[in-house]
């Protein structure tokens, strides 16, 4: 045991976010058993029966946190999500993205596109070829797993953003574009930029530079899309602003080098990527994500109230 957290501590983490982008079938009013199959002998029975009134019954939706062996990739050493944080991770996502979205576009929205399952996972899953760690998948437009849930600190707002719900809106957003594909144009932004092998060697620095939001957003032009998305979504004022300047300057890598200018005005990229998906959003999904991250930024001060 001691030999494989002394591996596990010298690996980069490098978050991954992955998705499967095949098309959801048309689905009936619900794909779950309306028979209330809940043991009221259970410990966790009152959490249940909480669960099944927040996301079975509003939003048709499964929330699991007791793991599910044949629901989670086999390739990985995984391990459970302990109750009290599957309670606070249910709350907070159920507070900051379904409930925000149903503010902003009604909460048929999210019954009709949202996924069907949420599974959470109490470890990361680590990928030692890569280097990288998995923070989320999405399946099918189906179900979006959430990994590195007993590391879920409801204090840390930008820890939160970062490792869970910058995770929930990607995923969300591949849902979306799985549905309703996005703009074609989009691709000429970065045309090529991508590189679905090397991103993990960019520095924040150097993909901004490039008219990236993050270095996974040059991995591949999908991701780039809902990565423009997601961090708009969960980045404060001043951490957009700063991204934007960096953007601006001249990418500096991971090795603190200044790289050649390459003549890519990364601050227009990214906001020239913002506004088209801005408007893919209004257009094909009646969605503002001006509105939208409004809402979330609202309801982010006020968290500490919702795990009372």
């Amino acid at each position: 045991m001691r030999k494989l957290i002394i591996i596990l501590l010298v690996i980069p983490l490098l978050g991954v976010i992955s998705s499967s982008c095949t098309k959801e079938e048309t689905l009936g009013p619900s794909i779950f058993s309306t028979v209330d199959s809940l043991d009221q002998n259970s410990v966790t029975y009152d959490f249940d029966n909480w669960l099944k009134e927040s996301y079975l019954q509003p939003y048709n939706l499964d929330f699991r946190y007791k793991l599910q062996d044949v629901g989670s990739d086999m390739s990985y050493n995984l391990v459970p999500v302990s109750l009290p944080k599957a309670k606070d991770m249910a709350k907070l996502v159920k507070y900051l993205w379904f409930d925000a979205y149903a503010a902003v576009v009604g909460q048929e929205f999210l019954r009709e596109n949202g996924p069907k399952i949420i599974h959470l996972i109490g470890s990361p899953a680590y990928n030692p070829v890569s280097g990288t760690i998995l923070l989320g998948t999405a399946e099918g437009g189906i179900k979006v797993t959430l990994y590195s849930c007993n590391d879920l600190n409801p204090n840390d707002i930008a820890m939160l953003n970062e490792y869970y719900f910058k995770t929930m809106h990607h995923e969300f957003a591949h849902i979306l574009h799985q549905k309703k594909n996005y703009p074609i144009e989009f691709a000429a932004f970065s045309k090529g930029n991508y590189n679905p092998l090397g991103w993990q060697t960019k520095s924040d620095s150097e993909a901004a530079s490039q008219g990236f939001v993050s270095p996974y957003a040059s991995s591949q032009v999908k991701e780039d899309f809902v990565e423009v998305i997601a961090n708009y979504l969960v980045k404060s004022d001043a951490d957009w602003n700063n991204l934007l300047d960096m953007a601006s300057k001249p990418g500096i890598n991971k090795a603190g080098t200044t790289l050649p200018d390459d003549g890519i005005n990364g601050k227009a990229v990214i906001l020239s990527k913002l506004d088209m998906a801005t408007k893919w959003l209004k257009n094909s999904w009646n969605l503002d994500i001006v509105q939208l991250r409004a809402e979330i930024m609202a309801r982010e001060a006020n968290i500490n109230e919702i795990l009372k």
